[in-house]
């Protein structure tokens, strides 16, 4: 058995798949980032955030990940790192989540499959391979800014340029992005649990992934200077973490997300 087939991932994807199921509000990491992200009153997030595109990529394999969807191939022989084993199916039924039902069918039709790395290239539109554009998720921040309309976090809006109109999404529950940053607060300050392994994947992930996407520190802005620092020190520890050491301490069993954070070191 594969070190991505074990029981403990399995029990995992199929505990995530049921919460989702479970509650309307429940956010994809997608969604937090982009909440975090967000100018509240302004409604957008800015354009010059360029880390944007491949970090919320990167959420949408996680997202596959800890719902049992995607797996790292075994590591063989060679004991190949994470970065050099391909992405595979391990369950290819529909999330109900539009992006990343669109991410299953294009890992699924990859013929060989390919790296996680290279996977966040394609999904971003970064790759100079004719045959790979088609593998581009497209419009991502509009579709993941939708969802959170649909769940009654965001509204519909438009401001008046200039030059041109542009569609916002202002914040209209404020209790859903105040719960995300103390969650995030927690967990770094009075929660503190100095192992990842003893910590929530999910909030792991957020806090990581939240660094690669240049929006971590949105979560800081109400601490003191000193409780500020100490976050930031202990955020930047989890992001630099070794992640085949770590991922050789949890079995293998959440392979695709050291992956992920390996390939935005």
């Amino acid at each position: 058995m594969s070190e991505d087939s074990s029981g403990s991932n399995g029990n995992q994807g199929a505990d995530d798949i049921s919460v989702f199921e479970d509650s309307e509000k429940t956010l994809t990491l997608m969604e937090e980032i982009f909440l975090l992200a967000l100018k509240n009153e302004n409604g957008y997030v800015s354009f010059w955030n360029s880390s944007m595109p491949t970090g919320l990529r990167g959420c949408i394999l996680i997202e596959l990940g800890l719902r049992g969807k995607v797996q790292l191939e075994s590591k063989g022989i060679l004991r190949k790192g994470l970065l050099r084993r391909h992405l595979t199916i391990k369950n290819d039924e529909p999330t109900g989540n539009a992006l990343l039902d669109e991410t299953l069918k294009h890992v699924k039709s990859m013929n060989p499959p390919d790296t996680v790395n290279n996977w966040i290239d394609y999904l971003t539109g970064n790759s100079w391979s004719p045959s790979k554009f088609g593998y581009q998720l497209r419009k991502v921040r509009e579709r993941v800014a939708k969802n959170l309309v649909e769940k009654g976090i965001l509204a519909d809006g438009k401001k008046d340029f200039v030059l041109f109109d542009m569609i916002i999404h202002p914040l209209v529950d404020q209790e859903v992005k105040s719960q995300l940053i103390k969650k995030i607060q927690d967990a770094l300050l009075s929660n503190w649990a100095k192992d990842p392994h003893r910590m929530d994947k999910r909030v792991l992930s957020l806090i990581i992934m939240a660094q690669a996407a240049c929006t971590l520190d949105s979560a800081f802005v109400s601490l003191e200077d000193n409780h500020y620092k100490m976050a930031m020190a202990r955020a930047k520890e989890l992001f630099e973490l070794n992640c085949e050491v770590e991922n050789r301490k949890s079995n293998g069993t959440d392979a695709v997300m050291w992956a992920v954070f390996a390939a935005f070191k």
